[in-house]
């Protein structure tokens, strides 16, 4: 055979080889573009080779590619679960103020639904005029306050810019701030009002005493009525002071008791001397016990239900105090009085500070319209309750009510 012919066939030869592990390699990527084609979800097809390695190595990208959108999943589902949770309302707005999510706080102050609004323009939905005007004017940063839509709340509005062309409307409801800030400011009135009115009185006199050539007894009934007026204000700077202390004091404890003996011994002290017998005074105690809380919050509340009621009662009057342990556990401090009685829309206002039914009667008895507020705040934080009943012209009735856990009847200690 000449050597023209070996050139042939090796040539032959080598060619079909090559045929072969084309046609071999054109199987094995035609199988790999198959489980491309597919969900690519099992395991790539077992083909050998560098299209093996090819597929092993796009199998290993799509893994770390799922791996990382999972995990920005989470992310993403952690962001929303935490917007969500909070207080303050999020509105994800696009280009046309169309709603694109929104949280539940925010459905909620603005009367939206949470999947049914999405898509819709919201100043279809809210058309209060200052809220469109808002939307629809500069993005200069300023805070928008308006009503709810739904009423009985103020909101506090806030645009920001976010993503490409979308806008972020974030709310607050104030509605309890604005509350606090009121009886702040009313506060305020108040005790500069009750102290300007002794104050006032006693700088008249002092001129008067200064610039005038006043007699003996006219300066005898000056001073009288300055010491009235001073003790007056002291009072209130007393009571304010408590109410501050109790205010900022930390909760009562559980385990300090007590004796109940002592506090009546001392409220009936207190009593007998400050009512120098102008009233028929019963105090009566049904069931011996240990108090659970701070000796003298108790005592202060205590005091305070019977010289208001030594207070209202017209001279000659009944006032009957009484400690009972309650059936059910607990116990129960009641104060009646033989006073003027209270109208009942009045009732649900009396432990606010300065409320008054009669600011002039108030004033005569010398009472600083601070004694519920503080009686209130010392049953709260001591876990009870204060229950109030009256009727005109026919006396009133306070009770505090004690709680199981804050009282402890003495037969019950000697047992144990």
């Amino acid at each position: 055979m000449g050597s023209s012919s070996v050139s042939l066939a090796v040539a032959v030869g080598l060619a079909l080889v090559f045929a072969g592990l084309w046609l071999r390699d054109r199987r094995r990527l035609s199988r790999l573009m198959d489980w491309l084609s597919g969900p690519a979800d099992g395991a790539p097809p077992e083909v050998g080779g560098s299209v093996g390695e090819l597929g092993w190595r796009v199998q290993r990208a799509l893994r770390t590619r799922e791996q990382e959108t999972a995990a920005e999943r989470g992310r993403l589902a952690q962001f929303l679960s935490a917007i969500e949770a909070s207080p303050n309302g999020v509105v994800l707005l696009d280009e046309t103020d169309g709603i694109r999510w929104l949280n539940r706080t925010a459905a909620v102050h603005f009367g939206l639904d949470p999947q049914r609004d999405l898509g819709q323009r919201i100043t279809h939905l809210v058309r209060a005029p200052a809220f469109v005007a808002h939307l629809q004017g500069p993005d200069n940063g300023a805070e928008l306050m308006l009503p709810s839509p739904r009423g009985g709340a103020t909101l506090t509005m806030l645009l920001r810019p976010y993503g490409d062309g979308m806008r972020l409307l974030l709310s607050q409801d104030i509605t309890e701030r604005e509350r606090n800030d009121a009886m702040r400011r009313d506060f305020v009135a108040n005790v500069s009002h009750e102290i300007r009115s002794p104050l006032t009185v006693l700088l008249g006199y002092v001129d008067s005493m200064l610039q005038l050539p006043l007699s003996a007894a006219e300066r005898e009934r000056a001073l009288a009525v300055m010491h009235q007026q001073a003790e007056r204000m002291q009072t209130l700077v007393t009571d304010l002071l408590a109410l501050a202390q109790i205010e900022g004091a930390p909760p009562p404890s559980v385990e300090n008791w007590i004796e109940l003996d002592e506090l009546v011994r001392r409220l009936q002290n207190d009593v007998t001397a400050s009512d120098a017998g102008q009233h028929a005074v019963q105090l009566s105690v049904e069931g011996r016990a240990l108090l659970s809380g701070v000796e003298s919050e108790l005592f202060s509340a205590f005091w305070n239900l019977a010289s208001n009621a030594l207070r209202y009662t017209p001279a000659g009057g009944a006032v009957d105090i009484q400690w009972r342990l309650r059936p059910e556990g607990g116990g129960e401090f009641c104060v009646s009085d033989a006073g003027p009685g209270i109208a009942r829309e009045h009732i649900p206002r009396l432990t606010e500070r300065f409320y008054r039914v009669d600011a002039s009667r108030s004033r005569a008895t010398g009472g600083t319209g601070l004694g519920l507020a503080i009686v209130k705040h010392v049953v709260q934080r001591h876990d009870g309750e204060l229950l109030i009943s009256s009727e005109l012209g026919k006396g009133s009735q306070f009770r505090i009510v004690l709680p199981a856990h804050r009282v402890r009847a003495l037969r019950d200690m000697a047992a144990a």
